[in-house]
């Protein structure tokens, strides 16, 4: 059995005023890649597999509430967002950008914004890897993933 893995993913939907199709498929398409694969191991004595609950406290701190199966509470782990503020903010900015380009523009324009979308989303993965180092070890395909569940948290009306 794969214990070093996260079972279910909960967003904090409390905090989401507003989702366009845009940002409801890129929300889904996560969930879905990051349940089929993962690696998701706290620090310590925590054994998995874990459900995760994901909320952001006073707009600039996320919470990964690490819980066991039977959804009994292992470990809170706070995570300092204002590393990460400019660069989720780009990242939106970005996506309208390329959502936009899909429907006016040349495959290679539309190829040149989704080029600097993947940057900002590669740049944002690395931030979030080295705030998680000291509690919790993610790989680079988690930690991209969370990346995306993190700003659909964000999205404000």
């Amino acid at each position: 059995m794969w214990v070093d893995r996260i079972a279910q993913i909960f967003l904090d939907e409390t905090s989401i005023v507003r989702r366009s199709p845009e940002v409801e498929q890129e929300r889904a398409v996560a969930i879905y890649d990051l349940l089929e694969s993962n690696h998701f191991a706290p620090v310590g004595n925590v054994e998995g597999p874990y459900h995760l609950h994901l909320r952001i406290e006073d707009h600039n701190r996320l919470i990964l509430d690490i819980r066991d199966v039977s959804d009994q509470s292992l470990r809170e782990i706070p995570v300092p967002l204002v590393p990460l503020r400019r660069l989720i903010r780009d990242y939106f900015q970005i996506c309208e950008s390329y959502y936009e380009a899909i429907k006016r523009l040349t495959p290679s324009q539309i190829e040149t914004i989704d080029m600097a979308r993947r940057g900002l989303h590669d740049e944002g993965s690395d931030i979030l890897m080295k705030r998680l180092r000291d509690a919790v070890e993610v790989d680079f395909d988690t930690a991209r993933r969370l990346f995306t569940l993190i700003c659909v948290l964000h999205i404000r009306g």
